[in-house]
């Protein structure tokens, strides 16, 4: 039953705890039966070997449980900036996220990047403060940076019994009791009355929770006039409404790695994150009438499902994670990628648990799982059948900006090469390969150091290639500064058959961060759909390309304003040539630009280093963008160009004795 299913993803900045804890959910739901640590590499859910050698997420992982009946399928996410695309693809295809917090650090960085990729799919969340127990812990601090930095209203259901060393359980507020934990292991949870001493702070918080409620709740505003009690039955059903809605974020407090406060958070999860029907309903694009369609949440609909995630597998090839959003697909069924208009056979369906599987008989509406033998499938792709031709939102994943050459040892090699590298591609949305023309060098771009660290690591280790690795480089974009019409004829002979085409392009700059946009104003009734398909293909190859230095091209409007075509020398394959040659003229002419990415950098740093960072940032071309002076540390945020940040941490920890840290993420493209 769909209402007894919850999709969920747990989130956070890097090291926040989000894997120990889901290492605890599935230990107390009797999925697992050991606890996997992180810091010892045996965590369930980071199989990677890199993982567990970095002890970091760096691929999210999928898994089920059960508790109280429910069907609990968990997305666990990357913290690092670096491989934000895994979150991004996550919260795409889940109903609800675990928002886990540092009870010393509060909201940081990586929080704010992921709360707002959770906004833009507007996935409700509950929100848990974990390590209660380290030192600086501050419950009430977080909640008062979540108000302040995600502007959302932080609804506490608990308030910790103790901090630091002496954090030894909580209050509940809605049951109003107090929660302690035996056992080392933390299985069983000890209820008892609110103790006198914790009596007054306990009814003060509790009055937030109700007046928080009463600001959303007209039946708890009511009662709360009257003076009436309220229900316990109803405090839980408002704020389950309020938490669809948006309008409040539950938070509990705990300390996973302690094994406090985790069995209150999946119930929670069940209490109140939204069942795949009482979601928006996901939004398609309809091919036939171009008009989009709401797609509801029904297992009996027609069959319509995203491929959010593909992994290769050594054995069994290409693993498509899907999301199903309507109807029912079998093993052994034919299917449809809508996108492609190609028909693929579904092998077998799979339920995973972390690189562990178990066979499934289909995968039904609101449900995720694994299919294998979709061989033309990628990230993004719509699986449904003939007819019904909807294309379901596609998601967007940010530009990669930082690239290094990789070169085979050996010619026989580069083949091998070639064969990992479209793999890897295909499995991450912001890994991309390509080939200098000029050098001949392979050039392998990524989302960070890190990111293009791993992946050339797994180059290097897994798949066993020897290969020599340059420096990193900038990957820049190109672009033009003014408007240009031009017409351009083309005329081959090709196996003997005359092949011709003629048309007239218009180029124009876009706002930037508007991404490139093809128009087609010249399209008409008895010129065959597939020639302005050959000219979009043209044009949209050429900008990939580049115009004189061989960066891809963005911020650029194309118009189609003119097209010459006849049926005995009019070929595909004439116009998509055609097209190409006239956009690189139409470019060259329109005042080509070199565009360099611009990185956001957070960093954070002792209030007596914050004057000396703030320095050293402005020495590579920073230019802060706002500050956040605390008593105990600084919170920076400046826009830096991409080229001058290598090397950058290193001078950081020099500068401030290796107390302050930052954070990189691409922010926009700027002129040269």
């Amino acid at each position: 039953m769909l209402k007894n299913i919850r999709n969920i993803g747990v989130m956070a900045h890097i090291d926040a705890g989000k894997t120990t804890t889901t290492e605890r959910i599935l230990y107390y739901t009797g999925k697992s039966h050991k606890i996997g640590e992180v810091d010892d590499g045996e965590a369930i859910m980071d199989w990677m070997e890199q993982e567990q050698e970095r002890g970091i997420t760096i691929q999210s992982a999928a898994t089920t449980t059960y508790w109280r009946g429910f069907q609990i399928n968990i997305i666990d996410t990357p913290g690092h900036v670096d491989f934000t695309a895994e979150v991004e693809r996550s919260l795409r295809v889940l109903d609800g996220a675990i928002a886990i917090f540092d009870a010393v650090h509060g909201v940081e960085p990586q929080t704010e990047t992921v709360w707002r990729q959770a906004e833009r799919y507007k996935t409700p969340c509950t929100g848990y403060v974990n390590k209660m127990d380290r030192v600086g812990a501050d419950f009430f601090q977080v909640l008062d940076d979540i108000r302040e930095k995600l502007k959302i209203e932080p609804a506490a259901i608990q308030i910790p019994l103790g901090k630091e060393a002496m954090f030894e359980g909580v209050i509940d507020l809605i049951g109003e009791r107090e929660i302690r934990w035996r056992g080392e292991d933390g299985g069983e949870l000890v209820y008892s009355e609110i103790a006198p001493e914790n009596a007054a702070i306990a009814s003060k918080w509790r009055e937030k929770l109700i007046d928080a409620l009463s600001a959303v709740s007209d039946p708890i505003t009511e009662l709360y006039i009257a003076g009436s009690p309220i229900p316990e039955e109803l405090i839980r059903a408002e704020l389950r409404k309020a938490a669809l809605n948006r309008d409040l974020l539950p938070v509990l407090a705990g300390a996973s790695r302690r094994n406090l406060g985790v069995q209150p958070l999946i119930d929670a999860v069940i209490d109140y994150l939204p069942a795949p029907d009482e979601t928006v309903p996901a939004q398609a694009y309809n091919i036939k009438t171009d008009a989009v369609e709401e797609i509801p949440c029904d297992p009996k609909g027609k069959p319509l499902g995203l491929v959010f995630k593909i992994q290769n597998d050594r054995e069994a090839g290409s693993l498509c994670y899907i999301r199903m959003y309507s109807g029912k697909i079998e093993g052994g069924a034919a299917v449809y990628n809508i996108g492609k208009r190609k028909r693929e056979r579904v092998n077998r369906i799979l339920r995973m648990h972390s690189n562990k599987s178990e066979p499934m008989d289909a995968l039904s509406a609101g449900d995720i799982g694994v299919i294998i033998g979709l061989k033309l499938s990628q990230t993004g792709d719509t699986i449904g059948n003939e007819a019904y031709q909807v294309i379901l939102e596609k998601m967007l994943f940010p530009e990669p900006v930082i690239s290094v050459s990789i070169e085979p040892e050996t010619a026989s090699e580069r083949d091998k090469l070639n064969e990992i590298l479209e793999v890897l591609s295909k499995e991450d949305p912001t890994f991309t390969k390509r080939e200098n023309e000029e050098t001949g060098q392979l050039i392998i771009s990524g989302m960070g150091e890190l990111h293009l660290e791993v992946l050339v690591t797994r180059i290097l280790k897994e798949y066993k290639v020897e290969a020599r690795v340059g420096n990193p480089q900038v990957t820049y974009r190109e672009s033009v500064d003014a408007v240009v019409e031009k017409h351009e004829s083309f005329s081959r002979v090709i196996a003997g058959k005359e092949t011709a085409a003629a048309l007239t392009l218009r180029v124009e700059p876009l706002p930037r961060g508007s991404g490139n946009k093809y128009i087609c104003a010249a399209r008409r009734a008895e010129i065959p759909p597939e020639i302005f398909e050959a000219v979009e293909h043209g044009v949209m190859g050429a900008l990939n390309s580049g115009v004189s230095m061989g960066y891809p091209c963005i911020d650029i409007g194309v118009t189609l304003t003119e097209l010459t075509y006849s049926e005995i020398t009019g070929t595909a394959a004439a116009f998509t040539a055609c097209a190409s040659i006239c956009l690189d003229e139409a470019c060259r002419g329109a005042s080509p630009i070199l565009l360099e990415p611009i990185m956001l950098v957070t960093l954070v740093s002792p209030s007596e280093f914050t004057g000396n960072v703030i320095s050293l940032l402005a020495q590579r071309g920073g230019q802060v963008v706002s500050t956040d002076l605390k008593s105990s540390a600084g919170e920076v945020k400046a826009h830096a160009p991409m080229e001058k940040m290598f090397g950058f941490m290193t001078a950081l920890r020099s500068e401030s004795q290796g107390r302050a840290t930052f954070t990189m993420e691409f922010s926009h493209f700027e002129k040269r």
